[in-house]
């Protein structure tokens, strides 16, 4: 079984690259975008004639994925060793997929497990991969404890503030971000209990415990175009209201086997004009509303695994050349581990799909950068290159620069000292 799945995943590389130019939808405006917001210049000095080579560690942007429970939990070792490998090779930054939730952190009044989320921070910061917590409150009425609705107005308030200390003072500084309070278009609890400052007052009560936390939106159906009027309209509430919101979140799985390319930059258009940063907080492709979900299709066949890693592609590209989008997460990468198996970069026997191919192909060749040079008589080897993290080699001499978009550019001078 494992040699089949080798061989069909070896056709679909061999397809992939004899394929069209044109099999992924590739758009020149966004190849165009994505070198004008992507790349800065790396400019290296060093003696004429000497070799140079420029070889990039990792993307500032953030290609992430979400950490299942099971990863510290009820995994086999093997898995669990085969998962971290396949994490640390494709992705640099994480989220917890239900660790962080309150649902899953006190089940019952007062007693609250804190294990999953200390062992995947663990995990994260000895990896120095950045981890958003998703979330703090979710206000949806089916994910909300009985215990939390049985309290009187008073006292819900008051558990609120505590959760919300709790959590940024437990965590302070080392959660790269939070979702507030999740899918707020689709339902708030919260805010139908105790009025619409509520979330004002979470805010606060979480910049009490962490002053530097980062706090999100996040909902979904924003990037099919169907709920982003409303999107919009409570950004811009909340915003009146004089609400610290430091990003806006947009789950990307709400379409089926395919998504419309128009909406998906209509949306991230419209939600630009607040100034704030965007991130695709949950992404899946096929989506939820495709027929692998709804019947519980678990695997791809060829043919469509080819299909939807273009899909995959294409929305990476989009949201890649978009200059408000800092990064995208995968709400999971694996079938042992992803509520839509068939969208996994890897089948529960832990073989690439067409999937794993596509998007490697597409984060660590089309959209890396490597460079071999000779310094010429002017003394300097200067480059576009994709903003990150590099490791620079002139002679037996390595040094590590970031460039990062901020600066727009960076250097690196071996010339300094020497002789």
């Amino acid at each position: 079984m494992i040699t089949r799945k080798l061989n069909e995943a070896f056709l679909v590389v061999l397809l992939l690259c004899f394929a069209s130019p044109n099999l992924f939808g590739q758009s020149e405006t966004d190849e165009h975008r994505i070198s004008t917001h992507r790349k800065g210049t790396l400019s290296v000095y060093a003696k004429p004639g000497q070799e140079v080579h420029i070889r990039q560690l990792s993307h500032e942007f953030w290609f992430g994925a979400a950490l299942s429970n099971g990863f510290v939990g009820s995994m086999s070792e093997a898995d669990k060793q085969q998962y971290a490998e396949k994490f640390l090779q494709n992705f640099n930054a994480a989220v917890t997929e239900n660790a962080l939730k309150w649902h899953s952190m006190e089940k019952e009044k007062g007693v609250v497990d804190y294990s999953v989320v200390d062992a995947l921070l663990e995990w994260t910061d000895r990896h120095h991969i950045p981890l958003r917590g998703h979330n703090i409150f979710w206000g949806i009425p089916k994910f909300v404890q009985e215990w939390l609705t049985a309290l009187d107005d008073e006292s819900l308030e008051q558990t609120l503030r505590v959760r919300a200390l709790d959590v940024t003072t437990r965590y302070r500084g080392r959660f790269a971000g939070y979702d507030l309070n999740n899918e707020m278009v689709h339902g708030n609890f919260y805010e139908d209990r105790l009025g619409p400052d509520v979330t004002k007052k979470m805010v606060d009560w979480s910049h009490q415990g962490d002053p530097d936390a980062q706090l999100f939106l996040n909902d979904y159906d924003i990037l099919t175009g169907n709920r982003l009027d409303d999107y919009l309209k409570q950004i811009r509430g909340l915003i009146g209201q004089g609400v610290r919101i430091a990003g806006i979140g947009v789950q990307g799985h709400l379409h089926a086997e395919s998504f419309d390319r128009n909406e998906l930059r209509r949306a991230l258009d419209s939600l630009a004009v607040f100034g704030l940063p965007i991130l695709v907080t949950e992404f899946n492709v096929p989506g939820q509303r495709s027929k692998y979900y709804r019947e519980n299709i678990r695997e791809l066949t060829m043919e469509e695994e080819i299909f939807t890693a273009g899909e995959l592609v294409d929305y990476y590209k989009i949201c890649f050349a978009h200059p408000s989008v800092e990064g995208i997460l995968m709400w999971g990468f694996w079938a042992g581990a992803n509520w839509i198996p068939a969208s996994s970069l890897y089948r529960r026997d832990w073989s690439p799909t067409a999937l794993a191919e596509a998007y490697q192909d597409l984060i660590f060749r089309e959209w890396w950068t490597e460079h071999r040079a000779t310094v010429g008589h002017n003394g300097v080897v200067s480059l576009p290159a994709f903003f990150g993290t590099y490791e620079v080699q002139v002679g037996d001499e390595v040094r590590t620069v970031t460039l990062n978009r901020g600066g727009g550019s960076a250097k690196v001078d071996f010339l300094m000292g020497a002789k």
